[in-house]
Formats: C-alpha cells, sequence, structure tokens
C-alpha cells in the first residue's frame, strides 16, 4: 500500500515537467472514453431496464407505482451508476492500461525513457490519471441518463405507467446532494482504478514466479479484480459518510 501510494503521489509530482502532456491527456481521454462508449450505452440501458421491471412490481404489490421514477433515479444515481460505470471503465480500459505498460516493461521501453531522463511517470501515468479525473464523471454522467431513460422504457411503454408520471417522480426525487455524492464517487473511482491499473502493469516484471507474458497476464488480472474490489469497497466508505 505504502509503494502504491508513492507511486500516485509520484505520477501527480511529475505534472509540471510532463512532456506533450495535453497531446496524451487527450489520447488518454480517447482511450477511456470514446473506445469504453457501446459499453457504457448498452450497460446502462439495461440496467435502467432491470431496474424499471424489478422496480414496478416490487411496487405494485403496495399500490405504490406511481414511485418508480424515485426508485430507478436514486438507484442510478446514488449507487448503480458510479459502480457500474467504474467497473466497466476497469474491464475495457484499465485492463488495456495494465497490459500496455506490462509490455513496455517487459520489452525495456520504461527504461529506456528513464535512461534518456525522461520521467516514466509524467510520461505514461499522469497523462491517463488526469483524463480519468474528467472521463469518470462524464461517463457515469451517460450511463445514469441512459438507465433513465432505460426504466422510463420499461414502466412506462412496457408497463403501462403515464411516463409524466414517471418523469415527475424523477423530477421530485433528485437533489442536488444526490448528484453531488454521484459525482464524487465518480472521481474517487477513477482516481483509484486508474492508478491501481498502472501500478500493476507498471510493476509486472515483480511478479511471483512469472516472466514475459505470464507477468503480464498476471498484473493485468490482479489489477482488474482488485480495482474491482476497491470501487465496491470505496463505495461503502463513501456512502457512510456522506448517507
Amino acid at each position: 500500500m505504502g509503494d502504491y501510494a508513492l507511486f500516485t503521489g509520484e505520477s501527480f509530482r511529475a505534472v509540471p515537467g510532463a512532456r506533450r502532456l495535453m497531446r496524451r491527456v487527450v489520447r488518454a481521454g480517447l482511450e477511456q472514453g470514446v473506445r469504453c462508449l457501446p459499453v457504457i450505452l448498452i450497460v446502462g440501458m439495461f440496467t435502467g431496464l432491470v431496474l424499471g421491471l424489478q422496480g414496478y412490481y416490487v411496487l405494485n404489490r403496495f399500490g405504490s407505482e406511481t414511485l418508480l421514477g424515485t426508485l430507478v433515479s436514486l438507484s442510478l444515481i446514488r449507487e448503480l451508476g458510479p459502480v457500474l460505470a467504474a467497473l466497466m471503465l476497469v474491464g475495457q480500459a484499465g485492463s488495456a492500461l495494465a497490459a500496455e505498460l506490462g509490455i513496455q516493461r517487459n520489452s525495456e521501453q520504461i527504461a529506456a525513457l528513464e535512461t534518456m531522463g525522461v520521467s516514466s511517470h509524467g510520461y505514461l501515468v499522469t497523462p491517463r490519471l488526469l483524463a480519468a479525473l474528467v472521463v469518470f464523471p462524464m461517463q457515469t454522467a451517460l450511463f445514469v441518463t441512459i438507465g433513465l431513460w432505460g426504466g422510463s422504457l420499461s414502466g412506462s411503454m412496457l408497463l403501462g405507467l403515464e411516463p409524466g408520471v414517471y418523469w415527475s417522480a424523477v423530477e421530485r426525487a433528485v437533489e442536488m446532494p444526490d448528484v453531488r455524492e454521484c459525482f464524487t464517487k465518480a472521481v474517487v473511482f477513477g482516481l483509484l482504478t486508474v492508478s491501481l491499473c498502472a501500478y500493476h502493469g507498471f510493476n509486472a516484471h515483480r511478479s511471483r514466479g512469472a516472466t514475459g507474458a505470464r507477468a503480464v497476464s498476471a498484473a493485468t488480472t490482479r489489477a482488474v479484480v482488485l480495482s474491482s474490489i476497491l470501487v465496491l469497497a470505496a463505495d461503502y466508505v463513501i456512502t457512510s459518510f456522506l448517507v
């Protein structure tokens, strides 16, 4: 944990001297954002559809179908949106980052950068971290928006609930603290997951009992698994403070 904390701190300290920083931040944003867009849209839509379907039948038992918009919106904004969006980004962008850095470590590209006097943290890791602080909230907002429309499709068009009733409940339920919690979680998840994936890829050569391609594979698997666990743990901690 201490080594990981030092690694993350070194990546942020390298911001002033990082070469071609804006160009690499934009490139990292495309990798984390545009390439992950399809999975965010698909998972967000089906999450909203399932929430609308299950929520309607649960609320129908108590004669409270008009609260479907409240259930879907608060579930997505406060919990499911940030968590599921982060997990999808970890599975696609995080695994690719860990594998890329692991390959660069094994092929001695990172050592070559350091030999030339270029900060490997500033060149390879810092742009990814800065991009994550922007991309994760944007992807989370998109996930939540698509999920709300999925809930509307389930409740209004498939189960007969009036669209006006659904969206009125959403408008009444969502308040600024809910939105603030959503984006706070997105920023924290982005920082934690991208830095952890970068850390494991950067240190792939330290894998015990594995070298070469096996070391990269082990580092990538470890990065994705630990990042997913860290997202859920951080979600509990943040929720416990903000509720």
